[in-house]
């Protein structure tokens, strides 16, 4: 999850450094989706991304943790502090090994990181902009329920061979 952008109560600097670190960490986990299609067969691809994606779903109901006190404002000031922060603390998480799974699935590198980034602003931007107010009425839980459900789906469809059935 995002540093608290009520912390800075600057939010395009904040929400610039998010675009710029999910568009580099994105563009990376594509690439690296792109090229696993190339040392895997189908077969294989099919099964490697039909498991990441439950275990995405069952990793999704797990929730992030974010200590506030790694969010005091460096040299680098607010734009360069969060461009670094997230950019790190999104390495390895649950939306790169997603970016790569649907880019490894779908060869399309440009639209799957375009969507992938695009989502992560429509799930940030908000909350830079609204701060508390929208985030003690959000039911985390039931997001987490929702995006674990979408995951469930798409690692069963991958496991049954839908993608083949449907071009993708």
């Amino acid at each position: 999850m995002t540093p608290s952008p009520l912390r800075f109560r600057k939010p395009l600097p904040i929400i610039a450094g998010i675009l710029i670190a999910t568009l580099a960490n994105h563009s990376f986990a594509g690439a690296l989706g792109a090229w696993l299609t190339a040392l895997l067969t189908p077969q294989t691809l099919r099964w490697v991304l039909g498991i990441s994606f439950l275990g995405m779903a069952v990793w999704t109901l797990i929730p992030d943790k974010f200590d506030e006190g790694d969010s005091k404002v460096t040299r680098f000031g607010v734009f360069g502090t969060t461009l670094i922060a997230f950019f790190l603390a999104e390495m390895g998480d649950k939306t790169q090994i997603a970016t790569v799974a649907l880019a490894a699935q779908y060869h399309s590198f440009f639209a799957v990181v375009a969507g992938t980034t695009l989502g992560m602003m429509i799930a940030n931007a908000p909350a830079v902009l609204l701060g508390d107010r929208i985030a003690q009425r959000m039911p985390v839980r039931l997001v987490h329920a929702v995006a674990a459900a979408i995951f469930a789906i798409l690692g069963v469809v991958t496991l049954a061979g839908g993608g083949a059935r449907w071009g993708f």
